[in-house]
């Protein structure tokens, strides 16, 4: 059975961007010409999603307006006649069936709590997908539907996506152990941010992942685990247990937007490759004399 909906989760604070994200959710940041949020919505829906829900944190509403559309705006952009403007802003109201949930203070902190606040959105028994919404992906098959693919045909209980990265850089990340002997590769458990000497791979965990309901039963019963959090790790650890969960070596290129750092980073990424800006983009950049300070 192929996923229908995916869950993204946008309810984090945004500490590292202060004061950027007083106001504006981090997702909201642009990357070029588009929120971060938007990539991850574009990525589900070209990956055959249909339903998009949102998980923000309680007391913001403008990721969720960000996909509603705005009437007053395309009349505006209409009678300036940049119709590609307007066109651009519909087409966002209009790429998926989107739902936005707010993340309740009653429930734990962590990375599994988004998946709790938008249970009654998914359909019991159906499998899923689930995206961080500080990670963007360059690809030519998008990432949501690599999982998908390997989820349809291996039928496994999950499938979660990986990238091989060098050290040191990939101990900041959940890192895969593999079952030994396993084709398509099987996750034994992951690693969070270990040391250099305990590194099991440097295959780093990304945030896309196709579950299955039972990881919504498993979340419900288990208790918060290090720094007082909910974590999909400890949930995912427990699908290992019970089945085979695929560790997918993506096709692409995987680009962290969660500190200003990276999140820089991508933009430059995204901005060599935008067909409008990209080319005088590089060309500026060819001018820089650079120097350390």
């Amino acid at each position: 059975m192929k996923p229908r909906k995916a869950v993204i989760a946008v309810a984090g604070f945004g500490t590292r961007f202060l004061p950027a994200t007083k106001v504006v959710p981090k997702e909201l940041l642009p990357i070029v010409n588009k929120p971060v949020v938007q990539y991850l919505v574009e990525e589900a829906v070209t990956s055959g999603v249909t339903d998009i829900i949102l998980v923000t944190r309680s007391g913001t509403q403008t990721v969720g307006d960000h996909f509603d559309s705005s009437r007053e705006l395309e009349i505006h952009l209409e009678e300036q006649k940049k119709h590609d403007y307007a066109d651009a802003v519909r087409a966002v109201s209009k790429m998926a069936n989107v739902a936005v949930v707010r993340q309740g203070r009653h429930l734990p902190y962590g990375n599994g709590t988004p998946l709790l606040a938008a249970r009654s959105f998914l359909d019991r028994g159906e499998p899923f997908v689930y995206m961080f919404g500080d990670d963007l992906v360059l690809s030519e098959t998008p990432c949501v539907k690599q999982l998908i693919d390997v989820f349809v045909e291996h039928k496994p209980a999950a499938v979660i996506a990986f990238q091989d990265m060098p050290m040191p850089e990939a101990t900041r990340y959940g890192l895969a152990r593999l079952k030994k002997g396993t084709e398509p590769k099987e996750l034994e458990y992951i690693v969070e941010k270990p040391s250099v000497a305990d590194a099991p791979s440097t295959l780093a965990q990304l945030g896309r992942f196709v579950l299955p309901w039972r990881t919504i039963e498993i979340l419900e019963r288990q208790p918060v685990g290090k720094g007082n959090e909910l974590w999909l790790t400890d949930a995912n650890h427990t699908l290992c247990r019970e089945g085979r969960v695929i560790a997918h070596q993506i096709e692409g290129t995987w680009y962290t937007t969660g500190d200003p750092l990276r999140y820089l980073i991508a933009n430059v990424e995204y901005a060599l490759r935008d067909r409008e800006i990209g080319e005088e983009f590089a060309a500026y950049l060819g001018k820089l004399k650079l120097s350390k300070a």
